[in-house]
């Protein structure tokens, strides 16, 4: 046999070799031990492979030190009185969109606590038009969205606060809408009611300006 020969079967023998070693390699890696999401695993005392986060640790980000904003709390722990963010059209736009969907179904679209699952037997929740609640602090209807009260279960995981805050300054502004002298309500506006056309009273410009001035 020819040396160019015998090296080329050498040379095709390593390549396969190397292969075989590659293959095996990506397989061990493949299977390697590991453990699954929450299986147990009992080298740790609790039994679980899943370790706890070190105690005051803080995601990057989370710190959420801010209590007006993420709690709707004064330093005394009071709720705080009005939105601590600023109120626009486009707060009240995106509140308005966020309460229609998270809102309406109980409390309906004005706010009177007759929507459609109370009309199917849902427990009425309180108008939003009562004296005590147009009394309220904003920072005690950010709470109820974040913890819930009676029937009603938190919202906190469907609603970020930025959106609960923009819900809130929205039920201002429906509670407005049922209780502002006519001589307060916008010229074009008024004079549309005086020749019986419907008015979308929720449209963020006709609220805007009197929502500001409450606040």
């Amino acid at each position: 046999m020819r040396t160019t020969d015998r090296f080329r079967r050498a040379t095709l023998l390593a390549l396969a070799t190397l292969a075989a070693s590659l293959a095996a390699g990506c397989a061990d890696m493949k299977d390697q031990p590991r453990f699954e999401p929450l299986e147990a695993n009992a080298f740790f005392p609790d039994g679980r492979s899943s370790r706890p986060l070190v105690e005051g640790t803080v995601a990057r980000g989370h710190l959420r030190d801010d209590d007006r904003f993420y709690r709707g709390l004064d330093p005394d722990g009071s709720f705080v009185d009005r939105v601590p963010i600023e109120v626009d059209a486009a707060l009240l736009a995106r509140g308005r969109e966020r309460f229609d969907i998270y809102c309406a179904p109980c409390h309906s679209q004005i706010g009177d606590g007759l929507g459609m699952i109370v009309r199917r037997g849902y427990k009425q929740p309180n108008t939003y038009h009562s004296d005590r609640l147009r009394g309220i602090e904003d920072g005690y209807f950010y709470d109820v969205i974040t913890n819930g009260f009676g029937k009603m279960s938190s919202y906190a995981a469907q609603v970020k606060p930025r959106d609960r805050w923009a819900i809130v300054a929205y039920i201002r502004a429906l509670q407005l809408s049922q209780h502002t002298p006519v001589a307060a309500v916008a010229p074009e506006v008024r004079r549309a009611l005086e020749q019986g056309e419907t008015v979308d009273i929720r449209t963020p410009e006709h609220t805007e300006e009197h929502h500001g001035s409450a606040h």
